[in-house]
């Protein structure tokens, strides 16, 4: 049997699980709130980055994103930032949509799939 690897589990969630050399990450969101939405894009790219490195992977490797915003309005700015963040020719499938957020603080939320 294949083995599943959980990333900081808790009674929740895992910041990842991997399994069969696919890593599905949580959705990340900023840690800081007060930070307006470029702010809240780049911590977020940076914790993304941080957890495939756990797990002997990188943005390269991506396969499927899943992107919430607060407000479909910040789509540009946050376009801006994931662009120059995405390796040339490295796109993933992706969703982008407005949603309602958890803490309302919080301006984009990202979840990605990867492989290694």
């Amino acid at each position: 049997m294949s083995k599943i690897i959980r990333t900081e589990p808790n009674k929740v969630l895992a910041k990842a699980v991997e399994y069969h050399g696919f890593v599905y990450l949580q959705g990340c969101t900023a840690q800081d709130l007060a930070k307006d939405i470029q702010g809240q894009t780049a911590e977020v790219l940076a914790q993304i980055d941080a957890i495939l490195e756990t797990h002997g992977t990188d943005k390269t490797r991506l396969l499927q994103a899943q992107i919430w915003l607060k407000d479909i309005r910040d789509r540009e700015t946050m376009n801006t930032l994931w662009s120059a963040w995405l390796p040339e020719g490295g796109a993933p499938a992706r969703a982008c949509v407005q949603a309602n957020m958890a803490d309302p603080r919080h301006l984009v939320e990202i979840m990605v799939t990867a492989c290694k």
